[in-house]
């Protein structure tokens, strides 16, 4: 990756840096409200966060790398390590939760029920892909 080449280069242009690091602030902003919201996802806001980061603002990256909930969960899902078993069953739980309170107080369409039940069925397919860690 590109924070581990020594040569690395972050932008230079000052606009496009000011650009780049609003752009990771708003994407890291939208990823922490993922977290509590189903069809927000977390991971691709995180992971553009970091690569907006990195070639921006080291001290951002370092940053967002080194904070202790988005840190390891950025890591782990980049080196395709895994995430733990208490993650799982927490992001499980908590979009099953959130798409039944959309179920029950949604409009009852078929056409929504369906979009959110395959977004739950995709999501917890992808998670339940992951390999577990033991941590």
């Amino acid at each position: 990756m590109t924070e581990n080449n020594p040569n690395f280069q972050p932008q230079k242009s000052p606009v496009v840096r000011g650009l780049m690091i609003s752009a990771g602030v708003a994407a890291t902003a939208l990823g922490f409200i993922g977290i509590f919201v189903p069809l927000l996802p977390t991971t691709p806001f995180l992971l553009l966060a970091s690569w907006l980061f990195v070639r921006s603002s080291r001290k951002f990256h370092e940053k967002l790398m080194s904070n202790r909930f988005f840190g390891p969960y950025i890591k782990n899902y980049r080196e395709k390590r895994g995430i733990t078993l208490r993650n799982k069953i927490y992001s499980l739980s908590f979009l099953w939760l959130t798409l039944s309170i959309s179920f029950i107080f949604g409009p009852p369409l078929w056409y929504i029920w369906l979009m959110l039940a395959s977004i739950g069925i995709g999501v917890t397919v992808h998670i339940i892909k992951f390999k577990t860690l033991k941590k």
